[in-house]
Parts: C-alpha cells; structure tokens; sequence
C-alpha cells in the first residue's frame, strides 16, 4: 500500500509514472520516468503522502471478473497471458485503483508514517526514489540514534558537531600521511647513504620495514644502485603479507625474482633489473635472504 500511495500520489502531482519497483527488506525503491526530482518535488511529495495517511483514507478490496469492464479502468501492467480466474483489485479511496496480489492494510493511517529518503540515478533517464514506510520508519531511527550515540561517545561533541570533528580528523589524517610520507623517503635516502659510506660494501643489501611502502624501497634502490648490489628489499607485516621488491643485476634477477615471490607465496613481476609484488608468508624472508647469500657468494 505504501508504494501504491507513493506512486499514485507522483503522478498526480508531477506526472511521473511509476515504471519498476522493489520492496526491499531495509528499503524499498520505486522508478519513476523522470530524469531528476528536485529536492523541492521530494519534500512536496512526502508531505502529501503522510497528509493521506493522517486523512486515514480507505483501503478496499475487490475481485472483478476478467472480462469486467472496470479492469480496464484500473492501473497495472497487463494481465499475464496464462491468467484465469478473477482480477484482484485495490482501491485506495479518491486516490487509486491498482490489480495487486499483496497482502493490504484496511485503511492508509495503518501505514503510520512514510519517508522518502531521496533518490539516485536510475535506468537511461529514470530516477530511483527511495523511501521507507511504517515500522521501518521507527527501525531506520533506532538505527540512526544508535550510531549518533556511539559518535558523540567517540567524537566527545554533540550530534550538530559531528561532521566538522569528522573534516578536522580528515585533515589531521592527511597532514600525518603526508609528513610521514615525508619521513619515510629521508629515512630511505639516509639508510643507503649509510650503506654506501661503509669502506668495503657487500654485494647484498637486505631491509624490511613494517610501515615502509613501494615507493619506499625504489628510493633505497635507486639510491644505492643496482648495477652491482643485490638488494632484498620487504615492506609490511613481518609475517603474513606485504610488499616485496629485488633489485640488483638484470641477469641474477630475472633469475632469481621467480624463485623469491614463491618462497613468500605471492606474485611479481618485473623488468630491467627490478622485481617487484605482493607477498602472503613474509616470515619465509630468512630463507629468500639465505637463498640470496648463497647467489652472491
């Protein structure tokens, strides 16, 4: 009855004919033929829809003879072919005559309340209007109230001042991304800096850093350089997944890059003297790392 009401009041209002709609189990969705409702339309809608129910308007009704004159008078979308017997049809008093299977209310103040949550953009030049009706209503606010006192408890301010705690904890995020970002690629630079100032430097290079990225370890590479060094380089969970990169001589890592990725149950790939990807078992990096010393020696 909620949907019957919904559409039949659009159409009075706007003209916009109901062409598809879903009941869902949280919400329910009617399309209308209409490429935009304005927020205006929405509001004008949803007053006019529960000024109905208030009105506790008459829900009946009838089962007419297929050949009746009257079904032809009443909205649907066609009989099926396969039909037989009579049309079931309900009427809602001065308002609509709809064929319908659906179990019906007797009167529309049983449907207590109607709230139409906006819409989205449906099929080629169709909106999807979405609403709630009756007990779904008072879930939806029970919902609503739940995680506004969880917010409030978390945010330490009021329902009102929610969304701008939730803008400056944004803002603060981004600056500590960005500075640690920062942090990062002068640790890289100084790490091999490091490597590089010791009189006799070895052929390998292994590091893992938990809270290392991708770009991370190309800046160590690039600035030790692969054209001699083996670099093993891991970034991540130091035992279940992360990142991977070797780098080293062309030959010894297109050999060698395959073999790596497999030991730590993940996938790379590469070129030009790098291989790169995602691992799964990062507590294998003992046995890469042994596997590597074994090469370079």
């Amino acid at each position: 009855a909620g949907q019957h009401l919904v559409t039949a009041i659009a159409e009075q209002m706007f003209g916009f004919k109901t062409t598809s709609w879903e009941l869902g189990h949280q919400r329910s969705v009617i399309e209308l033929d209409t490429p935009s409702m304005t927020a205006e339309q929405i509001g004008a809608l949803e007053r006019s829809v529960n000024e109905k129910i208030r009105e506790r308007v008459p829900v009946t009704v009838r089962e007419l003879a297929a050949d009746d004159p009257d079904v032809e008078t009443v909205r649907s979308r066609g009989l099926p072919d396969d039909h037989v017997g009579p049309v079931r049809v309900i009427d809602i008093e001065g308002i609509d005559s709809n064929m319908c299977c659906g179990t019906h209310v007797s009167n529309l103040s049983d449907l207590q309340v109607i709230k139409l949550l906006g819409t989205e953009k449906g099929r080629k030049n169709k909106t999807n209007l979405v609403f709630l009706a009756g007990n779904r209503v008072l879930k939806s606010l029970e919902q609503s109230h739940s995680t506004e006192k969880a917010l409030t408890s978390l945010l330490k301010n009021g329902p009102g001042e929610h969304v701008e705690a939730v803008k400056r904890l944004q803002s603060s995020v981004k600056l500590l991304q960005k500075n640690n970002l920062n942090l990062l690629r002068d640790i890289a630079v100084l790490i091999a800096r490091d490597f590089k100032s010791k009189p006799v430097p070895s052929q390998l290079f292994v590091l893992h850093r938990k809270e290392g990225d991708s770009e991370f370890m190309n800046i160590i590479a690039n600035e030790i350089g692969t054209e001699e060094t083996l670099l093993f380089l891991t970034v991540g969970d130091d035992k279940e997944a992360g990142l991977f990169l070797l780098a080293g001589p062309v030959e010894a890592v297109e050999n060698l890059g395959p073999r790596v990725a497999e030991l730590l149950g993940g996938k790379g790939a590469g070129k030009r003297g790098r291989f790169q990807g995602k691992a799964t078992r990062m507590s294998q990096r003992g046995e890469v790392e042994a596997l590597l010393q074994e090469f370079t020696s």
